[in-house]
């Protein structure tokens, strides 16, 4: 893959924020009740997940459901458990634009779950309840193309497995991906995945059984990354006048992370999933991974000197060591304004907060893009700007993009105390850098936009 990018990928908590809502004189008169105010808010920040045959352990759509769990629900909500909304307003990063989709609680939603549980979580009168939003979407409902591996595939074992999946979309004419999603068949055993776009069909040659190659790096081939995978995420949305070019006989390659269970053998057979159109929008999209640098550059950008380093940076995280950073620089020198429409944070079960950095040259000034303070593996998302393309950050020649990330390497961490004994281990070792899921990262991940047919000078 040609990318001036690093490699990828790959648990949360997060605490919610309190917006500011405002208060309701009719609401304020009367008791909270389920059906007046209860049901929407968890139609809108929970149902998503928590229905049946969903990916939740117990589901919240209807009152008789959710009153039992009613204590259950405002402990996971005060406690920043749920919703699961890594990206946060904190006293270092305030991001200047909104995001679509906000799980998180606005402070009047806060209090009326307080005063409803406190109240014995009254149901309200049905005939009277108030409109139920739609939930957000975990999933491409009806795909316009849909591509599964061909085989499924064991994983078995005690080391971290890499394969790369050949799939034809058998497009006869260049489409624009609107929505894009990888569907892991096995849970389990996925650790992560990446969607490439292969633009000349060059993969086709590495294939050595059942459409599939083994592949530690990205496979190298002309083309660009369309979505990324890692638990929580949702389906990667372009903005509305913005597609994924797939030219006709371009070949998608998924590069799958296995982590065996060490309990015997699994079984993946995943899915991809795309809506498209043959109508050529304003913008190309694509998904650019910057991040995971192992050295400083001549130019002092790349990794940046830490705490705990000898005498050049190092990308080490000691064991028994609870606040350690990585920090690292990347400067734009790609001749084009690129407007970031989505961003997200990526490390392993050793970090603990990720925070990414604009810097505009021309106007000498930063802004913080997203803060993750509550890192949580399992809950891995997109951050979508609900801006217009003329309003988002635009990252041209000079620019820089600045990635801070924090590591707890003890056994306070209780990612890394399961990690650990996952791995038949009572202490922690030293972190380094890499792919396996006892390595770490320090990846930002961003939807970035160009005009037609740039993405060959990105990629």
């Amino acid at each position: 893959m040609r990318s001036q990018t690093a490699l990828v990928v790959s648990f949360f908590f997060s605490l919610p924020l309190l917006g500011c809502g405002g208060g309701d004189d009719e609401t304020s008169a009367r008791p909270v009740t389920w059906h007046q105010d209860i049901a929407p808010m968890v139609a809108q920040r929970c149902n998503g997940c928590h229905v049946d045959n969903n990916i939740a352990p117990f589901a919240l759509d209807s009152y008789e459901k959710a009153k039992p769990l009613a204590s259950v629900m405002l402990d996971a909500v005060e406690g920043g458990r749920m919703p699961p909304w890594l990206a946060q307003d904190t006293p270092t990063c305030k991001p200047k634009l909104p995001w679509k989709d906000d799980l998180r609680l606005s402070a009047k939603e806060l209090s009326d779950l307080q005063a409803w549980v406190a109240a014995g979580a009254p149901e309200g009168d049905p005939a009277t309840a108030a409109p139920l939003p739609e939930p957000p979407k975990l999933s491409i409902e009806t795909p316009s193309a849909s591509m599964t591996f061909e085989a499924p595939f064991t994983v078995d074992g005690d080391k971290d497995d890499f394969q790369c999946f050949v799939l034809d979309p058998k497009n006869t004419q260049t489409m624009w991906v609107t929505a894009a999603q990888l569907r892991p068949g096995n849970n389990k055993v996925a650790h992560h995945g990446l969607v490439f776009v292969d633009v000349k069909g060059e993969s086709t040659t590495l294939i050595e059984k059942d459409g599939r190659f083994s592949c530690f790096n990205p496979p190298s081939v002309a083309g660009y990354l369309v979505n990324t995978w890692a638990p929580g995420a949702a389906p990667l949305l372009m903005p509305a006048t913005a597609g994924i070019p797939i030219p006709a006989g371009a070949k998608i390659v998924v590069q799958m992370h296995y982590h065996p269970t060490g309990k015997g053998p699994e079984v993946d057979q995943s899915t991809v999933d795309f809506e498209w159109t043959s109508t050529q929008p304003e913008w190309e999209a694509a998904q650019a991974l910057i991040g995971n640098f192992n050295k400083t550059k001549a130019d002092g950008t790349g990794l940046l000197p830490g705490p705990n380093d000898g005498a050049t940076a190092e990308f080490s995280i000691p064991a028994g060591v609870s606040d350690h950073t990585e920090t690292m620089v990347y400067r734009q020198t790609i001749p084009l304004e690129i407007p970031v429409f989505s961003v997200g944070t990526h490390m392993h079960y050793v970090g603990t907060n990720m925070k990414i950095d604009y810097y505009n040259k021309i106007e000498e000034a930063e802004e913080c893009l997203v803060e993750t303070p509550n890192w949580n593996f399992n809950w891995q998302r997109f951050y979508n700007y609900d801006a217009p393309i003329s309003e988002l950050p635009k990252v041209r020649v000079g620019d820089e993009l600045r990635l801070r990330c924090d590591y707890n390497n003890t056994m306070q961490n209780r990612f890394v105390a399961q990690a650990l004994k996952d791995k038949g281990i009572s202490q922690p070792i030293d972190v380094k850098l890499g792919e396996q899921t006892t390595d770490e990262m320090c990846l930002g991940i961003f939807g970035i936009l160009a005009p037609p047919g740039a993405l060959e000078q990105i990629f």
